[in-house]
């Protein structure tokens, strides 16, 4: 996804260098640095416990060429600045953390800071009718049941709180074993917010329909036009 972004918007040759802003478990750079051996990351966030975890699980497990390509680092996204970078990555809604709109202009135009010449940001975005409403979705995994709910939603602000929970066999609960207290942005406001700070042409990139089972069929492609549906995740890409 990365490479085809990064292509589309003119550069030549492939990306190597990588930001993840949140990084979490740092999965998105492990993969990175795997995948070329030219390949470098920096992995970006504020808890030193999820990134203790990162190097058990995903860091730890790569080649020690891999290893010595990727870095954790335990700071504030708005104030780390470890470029120049090719790409900046901000996924799993994290940014969605900025509730006003200077928040998120500044924190884009920061991340820009950060970019080389060439350099290309991706976001990702979530929304549809069921973002706007407080219900639950369970899904059934190997050996649990996993719920994600909305617990509230405010129209005037944007403002929602999301929650995840575990429900077991034995008929234990894991409730709100995470939270996520966001601003639901929507897909323009986050196109005007990377214009205002500077890049260049953000380009969306929506999922096509799977004709057999009516949902998404996990290939997103630039669009100008989505469909109205009850949920739905796409990609923002920009450029300096």
């Amino acid at each position: 996804m990365i490479d085809r972004a990064w292509l589309r918007m003119g550069r030549k040759g492939l990306p190597n260098s990588l930001r993840e802003d949140f990084a979490g478990s740092c999965a998105v750079a492990a993969e990175w640095v795997r995948r070329r051996a030219v390949n470098t990351a920096v992995c970006i966030d504020l808890d030193a416990e999820v990134l203790a975890f990162a190097k058990e699980r995903h860091i730890g497990k790569l080649t020690a060429s891999a290893q010595r390509r990727i870095r954790t680092v335990r700071k504030d996204v708005t104030k780390a600045k470890y470029g120049p970078f090719d790409v900046a990555v901000a996924l799993n809604f994290s940014y969605y953390i900025f509730k006003k709109r200077p928040q998120l202009v500044s924190y884009f135009r920061h991340l820009r800071s950060d970019l080389g010449p060439r350099g290309i940001v991706l976001l990702d975005a979530y929304g549809g009718a069921d973002a706007l409403r407080e219900i639950s979705e369970d899904r059934r995994l190997d050996g649990f049941n996993y719920v994600w709910e909305t617990e509230s939603y405010n129209p005037i602000t944007g403002e929602v709180m999301m929650a995840i929970h575990f429900e077991f066999p034995d008929g234990s609960k894991m409730r709100r074993a995470f939270t996520y207290d966001w601003r639901l942005w929507s897909i323009p406001e986050v196109c005007e917010a990377l214009i205002e700070a500077g890049f260049r042409d953000p380009t969306v990139y929506w999922e096509g329909n799977d004709r057999r089972t009516g949902g998404g069929n996990g290939i997103f492609r630039p669009s100008t036009k989505g469909e109205a549906c009850d949920g739905w995740v796409a990609y923002i890409a920009a450029r300096i």
